[in-house]
């Protein structure tokens, strides 16, 4: 499994936007097993995105999806700061499939 940790950072005010352009591209994403949004408990412009991957091919893949690239279209205006904070190889995770540990 592949799995990505992102902060996104958005213009003052058009966090709920954003939330709602991501909802709305991350549905029927062939590969993805997670695909979870949170708002930053202390910064009222920032995104967390958690996500899980069959791989990294099904992630890279999902970029193409024209709900993906619509929402990239119409997210760029609002985003401020794209950190990509982490790569991980998730091992376990409720409602996961079994993982082999590596």
């Amino acid at each position: 499994m592949y799995g990505l940790i992102v902060k996104l950072t958005v213009v003052p005010g058009k966090r709920d936007e954003m939330i709602g352009i991501l909802k709305e591209s991350a549905a029927d994403m062939p590969g993805c097993f997670s695909y979870v949004v949170a708002k930053d408990s202390s910064d009222e412009n920032a995104i967390w995105i958690t996500e899980v991957w069959e791989s990294v091919a099904s992630h890279d893949a999902s970029l193409s999806l024209p709900s993906v690239k619509n929402a990239m279209l119409r997210g760029k205006a609002l985003v401020s700061g794209f950190d990509k904070i982490a790569v991980t190889n998730p091992v376990w995770g409720a409602g996961l499939p079994a993982a082999s540990v590596h």
